[in-house]
């Protein structure tokens, strides 16, 4: 049995398998230029894409060199979206990313204000070590992430569609940051960990990244039909047994709901946000792979970005060194 939205089920589904399939080659195609440029890294390549597939902002946690910039740019270019860059520091302020309001005079000495627009006017914002700014400019930020406007002046001002924003932030050096508030981190659809590379790959990095050519990604979509493809996923049929194990995980990862893991070492879990993140993400892994449908499988191979920054440990758990994606992959083994 398959479930739709309201909205959804006088949807002709012989359409929908032809958009479909047009689908699949535009990613296949997308997936192919990125992977001319973007080495030993397909599941980090897949996660990130899954994630601006299914409309949302994703944050890249690694250490420096591993290519995260290299990774915003290509995907820039592969999904032809105008894409930015902010380097986040301490002493960034507010007027830095959304804009300022500047004085101007006329020839007849007539004074008015002219609003110039600042860097988050992108379609894809890349906000580099995004926790070593204040709070104050994380929230400027935060409110763009969910509302797709800014607001100067007590003048709304709408954002580039689409807009999404792919965060970056090292997990080793936290000296002088301001960790990100739960409900910032809550805004991104998922958390992507970012690895070294294989042997293989490393060695491939080192033969194509220094010598006289460099390989470069071609554009493949525009960003009108990434819209199209983003309205299409959202109208993918899922089976319930997808939706009963999305609810089943997300539920058990809350202490109080009956799982002896989560009872004994989460402090707190995540929340309906989840979920619905869950069911438009599996939509789009399914594409990403080349299926016309979801799985339960789908579902486990994405529960790990997608919980791991909505829930906390508590003190017994990290007194026992355990970590986030320990208590993850215990509440998929019962799940599955």
């Amino acid at each position: 049995m398959t479930i739709l939205a309201p909205h959804e089920a006088t949807l002709d589904e012989g359409a929908v398998v032809r958009l479909a399939e047009t689908a699949l080659a535009d990613i296949a195609a997308i997936r192919q230029s990125v992977g001319r440029v973007i080495f030993g890294q397909e599941t980090v390549v897949e996660q990130a894409l899954i994630a601006i597939l299914a409309g949302g902002h994703a944050l890249l946690v690694g250490v420096p060199g591993l290519a995260k910039t290299k990774l915003v740019d290509t995907l820039g270019v592969a999904l032809g979206l105008d894409a930015r860059r902010i380097q986040f520091t301490p002493d960034l302020m507010p007027s830095d990313i959304i804009g300022t309001e500047v004085m101007d005079q006329d020839e007849n000495g007539r004074r008015s204000f002219r609003y110039v627009k600042g860097p988050v006017f992108a379609q894809l914002l890349m906000a580099d070590e995004i926790n070593r700014a204040s709070p104050r400019t994380q929230s400027a930020l935060l409110q763009s992430m969910q509302e797709y406007h800014v607001t100067v002046a007590g003048e709304r001002h709408d954002l580039p569609a689409p807009f999404h924003v792919l965060a970056t932030q090292n997990p080793l050096e936290q000296e002088g940051t301001y960790p990100l508030p739960e409900a910032q981190l809550d805004r991104f659809l998922m958390q992507v960990d970012v690895s070294y590379p294989d042997l293989a790959a490393e060695r491939r990095i080192l033969l194509e990244t220094t010598g006289g050519h460099d390989q470069s990604a071609e554009p493949v979509v525009t960003a009108e039909r990434l819209r199209e493809i983003q309205a299409l996923i959202r109208r993918m049929p899922v089976a319930e047994s997808v939706v009963e194990a999305i609810l089943s995980l997300v539920r058990s990862a809350r202490p109080g709901n009956g799982h002896k893991e989560a009872d004994a070492h989460i402090a707190w879990g995540p929340g309906p946000r989840a979920s619905q993140s869950l069911m438009t993400c599996v939509r789009a892994r399914a594409l990403y792979d080349g299926r016309l449908a979801p799985s339960v499988d789908d579902v486990m191979a994405l529960a790990e970005p997608i919980l791991q920054h909505r829930m906390a440990l508590n003190f017994a758990a990290r007194a026992e060194g355990m970590s986030v994606r320990d208590v993850i992959a215990t509440l998929k083994r019962d799940a599955a």
